[in-house]
């Protein structure tokens, strides 16, 4: 399965430096509103970014979509992935599927998933996600949606051994209140977030970034809203031949990620662990062969 392409959001970041004066203009708008900014008529664009109509034509043809009503479609599409139920992602695949062995197409989108993943991630960007999680003058919170909260578990369960000051954060509201009574500005807020993008993720990410909260974001190709308040962020692909979105190329990536962590605090993780297999071994907690 081919991997999806890069979002028209991450498009217009990529190319941003190429472009003129009024060009930038006009696209830091459209970052700033996306996707809503694209959804008007050129002229109602033209006017709220204070450029010529000319200018939103001309920027629309260098992305490569041969005008405004090219652009407009590439963004309507996205929009529509975003919100496909997983019913309608089963037909979309299952009327053409291959003749090949589920494993081998599953495992085909996956890899194809990972290795297209990786080529777009900034490396400065990943090792100042790391430097911040390995900063231990910050506490560190972690949460996720319905599907996601597990990834949100299995970081905060490794984190812990790493480092002090880790928590996982429930996604429902009625724990927002006392966990954001504690987080104080420069926190890191850790969030997973794919499609179907969840309100009370959007809310609680919302909230913490007022409080000065650092927020790196996991999501995937078509960008959670929780971007507009996130330090770093993520995107993942995350589509493979099934009626779910495969969550394999984000495990990938906080995995590494917690490696990083370890490698840029191993004196005292190193400690830490010492004496939690001796807690281990004390409490007879493992079986011996």
């Amino acid at each position: 399965m081919a991997a999806v392409s890069q979002s028209i959001e991450d498009q217009i970041s990529r190319a941003i430096e190429e472009m003129t004066r009024a060009e930038k203009q006009l696209a830091s708008h459209i970052l700033r509103h996306y996707p809503m900014s694209l959804l008007g008529s050129v002229t109602q664009l033209a006017r709220a970014a204070e450029v010529s109509s000319p200018t939103v034509v001309r920027l629309a043809q260098k992305m490569g979509f041969g005008g405004y009503p090219g652009l407009q479609q590439a963004v309507r599409d996205e929009l529509e992935a975003q919100l496909v139920s997983p019913l309608v992602k089963h037909d979309r695949w299952a009327g053409d599927a291959p003749e090949t062995h589920m494993l081998n197409r599953f495992a085909d989108a996956v890899l194809g998933n990972l290795q297209a993943t990786l080529k777009q991630i900034d490396h400065a960007q990943f090792d100042a996600a790391a430097a911040l999680l390995a900063d231990p003058n910050r506490r560190i919170f972690a949460t996720g949606g319905r599907i996601t909260l597990p990834i949100a578990q299995y970081f905060v369960s490794h984190m812990k051994v790493i480092r002090p000051g880790v928590e996982l954060l429930e996604p429902v509201s009625n724990a927002w209140p006392p966990a954001l009574l504690e987080m104080r500005a420069g926190d890191v807020l850790l969030v997973f977030d794919i499609r179907r993008y969840e309100n009370t993720v959007l809310q609680l990410v919302e909230m913490a970034a007022d409080q000065g909260v650092e927020v790196i974001l996991f999501t995937d190709p078509w960008i959670s809203p929780a971007s507009a308040h996130a330090r770093h962020r993520f995107s993942a692909q995350i589509e493979v031949p099934s009626a779910w979105d495969s969550t394999v190329a984000i495990q990938v990536l906080v995995e590494t990620l917690m490696a990083a962590v370890q490698s840029l605090t191993w004196e005292e993780t190193e400690a830490r662990m010492k004496r939690l297999e001796e807690l281990y071994d004390r409490a007879r907690f493992f079986r011996r062969k």
